[in-house]
């Protein structure tokens, strides 16, 4: 461990201006990453007073802009190797770090082999039970802090009421702002109980675009008046509760600066908006600057961060050029300027390491337990025909499954005449659905997001589509609602949402199955197709 936090006030006297301005970044750091990377970044740490680390998987897996390019290496020693690079990070810095991570849902999101909790959407379908919302919140702090993280950058408040969102979806709690409201006040909370800071994101407001960020820049064409009733509502609401921190994201709204620059570049929305009219007054850190939204319209290096920070920014996230912005910062900004920003942070990284010491809350449930109980109270079923849904469930039906990789326990429980669907036995179980009239499919998605059908061979797409046309068909979905839009769903359809595939949620999807329990949850947004 490096050498003790000192207060604000010495540090005002201590640290010289460049070494307050290090404290304002926080580039990416990547567990999977070579000797040769991490000896790199040792050494920035160590000639720039860098403030903050965010940690991701690898390279390949940092942001959608690799996606597809770079192959992602399963490494199941990731978090041994996490926690390793912090101490070896923090003994590099003569300043403590701050140590960030996106663990949306727990450090899964980054790292293998550690708890995963429920998507924000599933957290969205429990209704009047933010207690579950509120343990999730505290199980995932209570990870970051065993591992030596101050400062989940979460939870996702955007409002998502636009189906064809390629980036947020199932990180939303829903379409609803009150629903948004009150599931990420619970989820900060739970983080809060254990002493892990927060970030709500992405402002202002991420939810009703198609465009992703981190590829092209999104613009919402909405009024201020529209925007201030819903998209901002979660965050004033949250600003007023106290809340850490604010992410901006790389959004062009028109209607809040006319110069259709990016949200996080932008003086008219982060300092005259976020800081002066919503009277927030944490620290505000930038989404991902190398994502090409923003990152290709700023060839030289550093200039992207001077003017992220010239606009009201604290933190410079991912920033790639680090020492360029530091010195550019350093001939374009006032020493009271960069002050502000500075006691901000630091302000932030006092209560991290105070609360770091506060480490006696142990969990009262395992994260099998927690999960368990979400699913409970998650799984939604959307019925057109009841009596049909019992027609299903007593006959002799076809037990069909798409499977991705997760292990299939709920097809194995329910029943016989078991189908394992892929493109390379259409025309065998196609023979097999002549033989029946009734079908119970289960349906894993191969892909979270909804790029190219959620991951669905069109061939497959398609069979799926006949299927459900001709025949009596109970649906069980283990992912993603949004996967319900491209199935060509009837109105008298049968579907029962489970959210996740987690060996919790099968074994409650199957309680469900044989009437055990009911479905108590509500699909927290609108789908295209018909609502059943």
């Amino acid at each position: 461990m490096p050498n003790t936090l000192i207060s604000y006030k010495d540090a005002k006297e201590k640290l010289s201006l460049a070494q307050k301005v290090g404290q304002l970044f926080m580039p990416a750091v990547f567990i999977n990453d070579t000797e040769e990377e991490i000896t790199r970044i040792e050494h920035l740490l160590k000639t720039n007073a860098i403030g903050a680390i965010c940690f991701f998987h690898s390279r390949a897996s940092a942001a959608t802009n690799f996606e597809g390019k770079k192959k992602v290496v399963y490494n199941e020693n990731s978090y041994n190797r996490f926690k390793d690079l912090i101490a070896r990070y923090q003994k590099a810095s003569e300043i403590p770090l701050l140590i960030a991570i996106d663990a949306e849902w727990g450090l899964a999101m980054r790292i293998e082999n550690t708890p995963q909790y429920p998507y924000a959407i599933t957290l969205g379908a429990v209704q009047d039970n933010n207690d579950l919302v509120f343990e999730v919140g505290k199980h995932i702090a209570m990870d970051c802090k065993e591992a030596g993280v101050h400062w989940n950058l979460a939870p996702v408040v955007d409002i998502n009421n636009n189906p064809e969102n390629p980036v947020i979806g199932y990180r939303s709690f829903g379409d609803d702002k009150n629903n948004v409201l009150s599931s990420s006040k619970a989820y900060l909370n739970g983080m809060k109980s254990v002493g892990i800071q927060g970030a709500i994101k992405h402002f202002p407001g991420h939810g009703d675009t198609n465009t992703d960020s981190h590829l092209g820049l999104p613009i919402i064409h909405k009024s201020k008046e529209n925007l201030s009733k819903n998209e901002l509502y979660p965050y004033q609401q949250l600003i007023k509760d106290g809340v850490d921190a604010v992410m901006v994201g790389h959004l062009a709204v028109p209607e809040l600066d006319s110069s259709n620059q990016p949200a996080t570049t932008s003086t008219k929305i982060i300092t005259d908006l976020l800081r002066t009219e919503m009277g927030f007054d944490g620290v505000i850190i930038s989404d991902a600057l190398n994502m090409h939204a923003v990152s290709k319209d700023f060839p030289e290096k550093g200039k992207l961060e001077a003017t992220a920070f010239e606009a009201g920014m604290d933190v410079m996230c991912f920033s790639e050029h680090a020492a360029e912005g530091i010195q550019k910062i350093l001939e374009s900004s006032s020493p009271n300027r960069i002050e502000e920003s500075f006691k901000r942070v630091w302000r932030l990284k006092e209560h991290a390491y105070l609360n770091l010491k506060n480490s006696d809350i142990k969990p009262h449930l395992s994260p099998s337990d927690l999960n368990r109980r979400i699913a409970v109270n998650a799984i939604t079923q959307l019925y057109g025909n009841t009596a049909e849904v019992k027609n299903v469930k007593n006959s002799h039906f076809l037990n069909l499954a798409i499977e991705n990789q997760s292990k299939n326990t709920f097809s194995n429980k329910i029943g016989e005449n078991y189908y394992q669907l892929s493109l390379d036995n259409l025309d065998e179980v196609g023979l097999k659905a002549l033989e029946h009239d009734t079908v119970v499919l289960a349906l894993f998605p191969p892909s979270i997001k909804p790029k190219d059908h959620f991951g669905f061979p069109q061939k497959l797409l398609d069979f799926i589509k006949v299927l459900i046309a001709q025949k009596n068909v109970l649906l069980y979905l283990f992912g993603n609602p949004y996967v319900l839009d491209v199935l060509d769903l009837k109105s008298h359809s049968n579907a029962v949402i489970v959210y996740q595939d987690f060996p919790e949620f099968q074994e409650e999807a199957y309680h469900h199955f044989i009437d055990k329990i009911e479905a108590k949850g509500k699909l927290p947004i609108k789908l295209k197709t018909v609502q059943l």
